[in-house]
């Protein structure tokens, strides 16, 4: 694929498959994949364990290390943004990550909660347990318009459905649907405006 996305946040509630899309389209796109999970502190791991949900405190340093990620901070990718899997459930979540990473697109894998329980109830994770989703739903904010971002329906079959991500997310010099940025994700503009430009070209069959 030519050109280079911006970094992507691979994000939904617990059980919908983020690690396991991230990883595939990471394959796909030729983006390094980071599992969020993996930079949670000791002690979030054990609250989500025990099935106590985190706060909004015990989330901020996590989050500012997935945002330095995404920010090349650790270029694990030479110099390739990554994807993360991060469940950026709320909005001021996303908002800090985007502090860090202001060009980063969200790709929110969408299912119902007696889907995604479903799946939970035929999974073991290390921290993360079924009595946690009425939690991760209740937090859940959606997207706003000025928030780059598409969307993966995870009844889908697995190859269908990152199939589908990655012709959403091609560059600007591919054939896709289009994806509008805000103005100040782009170079040269005004942080200010949330005009937005084009970053993907429409479908020529259309």
């Amino acid at each position: 694929m030519s050109g280079q996305l911006p970094p992507l946040v691979v994000m939904g509630v617990s059980g919908c498959g983020k690690s396991t899309v991230g990883a595939l389209l990471g394959q796909r796109l030729g983006m390094p994949f980071l599992d969020g999970d993996d930079f949670h502190p000791a002690t979030n791991k054990q609250k989500m364990a025990a099935g106590v949900p985190l706060t909004d405190t015990d989330r901020e340093p996590w989050l500012a290390r997935l945002g330095e990620l995404l920010a090349g901070k650790d270029d694990c990718g030479a110099g390739v943004p990554p994807i993360v899997a991060c469940s950026a459930l709320k909005r001021r979540y996303r908002d800090l990550l985007r502090s860090y990473a202001p060009e980063v697109v969200f790709v929110h894998l969408t299912g119902t909660a007696a889907t995604i329980g479903a799946r939970m109830d035929a999974r073991s994770h290390e921290f993360m347990p079924r009595a946690l989703l009425e939690s991760q739903f209740a937090a859940l904010e959606d997207l706003e318009s000025d928030e780059v971002h598409v969307l993966g329906d995870i009844t889908q079959p697995l190859d269908l459905l990152v199939e589908s991500l990655e012709l959403k997310l091609k560059p600007a010099d591919a054939v896709g649907p289009e994806v509008t940025l805000p103005r100040a994700c782009l170079p040269g503009s005004s942080p200010n405006s949330r005009r937005g430009t084009s970053y993907l070209s429409r479908d020529r069959t259309s």
